[in-house]
């Protein structure tokens, strides 16, 4: 109680200062100064969270979660390949929060957007080994059967799977730029190419422009397509 009955008597000591300032006293005749804008601080900014739910697929696995625009594009790589750890657990459903920025850090445009993912099952990757080069066949996307998720209305049977990399290595990626699974964690690669080996297979082939390393990647099929809806940001 001392402690509080002291901050309130600080808080009214603060206020009489800063009253006494503001008031001038008879004796001065300068005209007062014009009040400048105040700029606004960092705690007045508009907060964008966006906060989103959906029920993951019936199958274990990791998630992949993007932001797209009204045109389709992707626009922020929400989550990769996260664990369900990775997200706030409520009841029948997870939760996560999107802060309105782009991958670059950018705040958004106001507008409508959706945001949509894929859980996909644990893939097994071999490492084939080296070879003098990709064969001509392959090329940078699949088409992959998707297994049919019975909780929500989607009716994605396909979906058209790419190779990219990064900083990271090489990865499996919707053909709109969301990456859905590693295959390998190699650096400085240059090029990455894909081709199917039957319904649950693909082989992978990454170069550095010194070697090319054959990779196979199995259970491709064992993915389910989820949405969280459309959404619209302010």
């Amino acid at each position: 109680m001392k402690k509080n009955y002291a901050s309130i008597l600080i808080v009214f000591a603060i206020g009489g200062i800063a009253f006494a300032q503001e008031s001038p006293s008879p004796a001065e005749t300068t005209s007062p100064t014009p009040e400048q804008p105040r700029s606004p601080s960092p705690a007045a900014s508009v907060e964008r969270n966006v906060p989103l739910r959906f029920v993951p697929p019936p199958m274990e696995g990791t998630i992949s979660l993007g932001i797209f625009d009204s045109n389709g594009k992707l626009v922020r790589v929400l989550h990769r390949e996260a664990k369900i750890d990775n997200f706030t657990i409520d009841e029948n459903a997870l939760r996560t929060i999107w802060d309105g920025k782009n991958d670059a850090g950018e705040d958004s445009p106001p507008g409508k957007y959706r945001a949509r993912g894929y859980m996909v099952a644990h893939l097994k990757v071999d490492d084939v080994g080296k070879v003098e080069s990709a064969p001509e066949g392959a090329a940078d996307h699949i088409s992959v059967k998707l297994v049919t998720n019975p909780l929500v209305s989607d009716t994605r049977s396909v979906v058209d799977l790419g190779v990219g990399f990064d900083s990271k290595g090489s990865f499996l990626k919707t053909m709109d730029g969301l990456p859905l699974a590693t295959v390998n964690p190699g650096t400085n690669l240059l090029r990455v190419v894909v081709e199917r080996d039957g319904e649950k297979v693909a082989d992978v082939w990454q170069g550095d422009g010194s070697s090319v390393e054959h990779f196979r990647v199995s259970n491709i099929d064992k993915m389910m397509a989820f949405d969280c809806g459309f959404f619209e940001l302010r």
